[in-house]
């Protein structure tokens, strides 16, 4: 159903598709409160004072997370940047919006690639009603700040996906400057020197500022902490001058959460000046694991942080690599200080911000997760038994190693199985007594293996999930290692 037939379908017509963009002042109805999202680009579970960092300082976030929810068992549907966002603003697990990986699904080496992957899209297609699209309806007013990594305006960017203000957001997945100026075609340049994460926060305070009247609903994917890691050198210094802790001892990096922690505090700060604190949900999230954990396994790659006591890091279906911070602050409705073990994935906000709102759901377009409501009032739990990921694709290492081959993998209570296509390895985990997945099941306990097999191909079967099977007829795994050894010989 393409956008115009949507308004039609939930009885808005031709007044309602002329109308502008912008609708400033009136009577802030008062059961439909302000929605913040925060997204951190490849920020860790370990990343935040609230998840237990003693090096990375996040004074203002842990404040945020004692004044709500944290989620334990928050997860992303993807292991890197774009599946999470489409799925966030789609509603949808991967094999339904077609994005599932960055760029392409066939990196690496070809030699080393024993499958022909399945392709990905790049873009999120514009028959997908986004969550903007679904909150507008309801009166809000929304602007997305950040990065977008789901196509370029004026179609396939976060205007042409139903957002009324767009920030900063493009194709690209990272930016090519934390400092003006930045060479982003949708942020004009600040002063010389600006910074990057300061300037979506003054973005963002401007938009609340200028909608304090009515509804609105922020989404703020901040480009940080991704790579290239630039911060400011008088807070670069600062954290040359502590002691490392717990794998995490890169001074840049912790620089960069800083910074994202200051506009943190400055949003909050705001809400607070406006009288809007009580009249604001705010979410704060993380698009994947942290860029680390890797040498462990005998993957060659950069260690920017450490995501322990989990295993891998970005771009793996281990906990290092799905398993994110999460927080919610809903006042009047969250209990402070709380915490919720339920596991959560990323398809379950859209239904939640929809319940949020007292919006509609859109009428022709399945959504796969469940309402966290509940869980965010203490009063029930969310309908379903199991979480779940689909990765048909590669993602490189260094020197011919993989951070993944094709997978997928589910997670039921505490129980969580994947499932490597290339060989058909399986893995089983017990959650509650090895969070580091280093004990594998699989041989112990076949019943349990097969039950959630039987249970992961059900689900790719309901979802439209293809799995790769044909083989590539480049795959030679010892290409290269006569040149591999000469090289070796000459060094000596």
């Amino acid at each position: 159903m393409n956008r115009r037939n949507f308004l039609k379908s939930i009885g808005l017509g031709a007044s309602a598709l002329a109308m502008p963009r912008f609708v400033f002042g009136g009577e802030r109805p008062t059961s439909k409160p302000n929605i913040i999202f925060i997204l951190i680009d490849d920020m860790g579970w370990s990343d935040v004072g609230f998840m237990g960092s003693r090096y990375y300082e996040t004074p203002n976030i842990d404040k945020l997370a004692s004044e709500g929810m944290v989620f334990n068992s928050a997860y992303t549907c993807g292991p890197n940047c774009a599946p999470t966002r489409a799925s966030l603003m789609s509603g949808q697990y991967t094999p339904r919006h077609g994005v599932i990986t960055v760029n392409n699904s066939d990196r690496g080496p070809a030699h080393l690639r024993k499958l022909i992957p399945i392709p990905t899209r790049t873009k999120l297609t514009t028959d997908v009603v986004t969550i903007a699209e679904a909150l507008k309806p309801a009166g809000y007013v929304s602007a997305s700040m950040g990065k977008w990594h789901l196509g370029d305006d004026p179609e396939l960017g976060p205007i042409g996906q139903g957002f009324d203000v767009n920030v900063g957001g493009y194709q690209a997945g990272h930016p090519k400057s934390y400092f003006s100026p930045y060479k982003n075609p949708e942020l004009g340049d600040g002063p010389k020197g600006e910074y990057l994460t300061d300037r979506l926060t003054d973005e963002a305070l401007k938009f609340i500022e200028a909608n304090k009247d009515r509804p609105f609903f922020l989404y703020l994917p901040h480009y940080a902490v991704h790579t290239p890691l630039q911060a400011k050198k008088d807070m670069i210094e600062k954290y040359k001058r502590k002691a490392g802790s717990n794998g995490q001892s890169n001074p840049t990096y912790a620089s960069m959460i800083e910074s994202t922690d200051q506009g943190v505090g400055r949003m909050m700060a705001k809400l607070d000046e406006l009288g809007l604190a009580n009249k604001t949900v705010v979410v704060f999230y993380s698009d994947n694991g942290g860029v680390g954990g890797y040498s462990e396994l005998g993957i060659k790659g950069s260690e920017i942080t450490s995501n322990a006591p989990l295993r891998g890091g970005k771009g793996m279906l281990y906990e290092g690599g799905v398993r994110v911070p999460m927080l919610v602050r809903w006042p009047g409705v969250v209990k402070p200080g709380t915490t919720c073990e339920t596991p959560i994935i990323s398809v379950d906000f859209y239904p939640t911000l929809l319940e949020v709102a007292g919006a509609s759901r859109p009428a022709s377009q399945a959504l796969d997760g469940e309402s966290m409501v509940p869980l965010l009032k203490g009063a029930g739990g969310v309908g379903r038994d199991a979480i779940f990921w689909h990765f048909p694709a590669y993602l490189q290492g260094n020197e011919g190693t993989w951070r993944t081959t094709p997978a997928g993998a589910v997670r039921k209570g505490n129980w969580k199985l994947l499932e490597f296509f290339e060989d058909g390895r399986l893995e089983l985990y017990n959650l509650a007594e090895d969070i580091g997945e280093r004990n594998n099941l699989s041989k112990k306990m076949p019943d349990k293996t097969r039950k959630l097999h039987e249970l992961l191909k059900l689900w790719r079967k309901s979802v439209g999930a293809r799995v790769p099977t044909e083989l590539n007829p480049e795959y030679d795994p010892n290409a290269g290692l006569e040149t591999k050894k000469k090289k070796t010989k000459n060094k000596r």
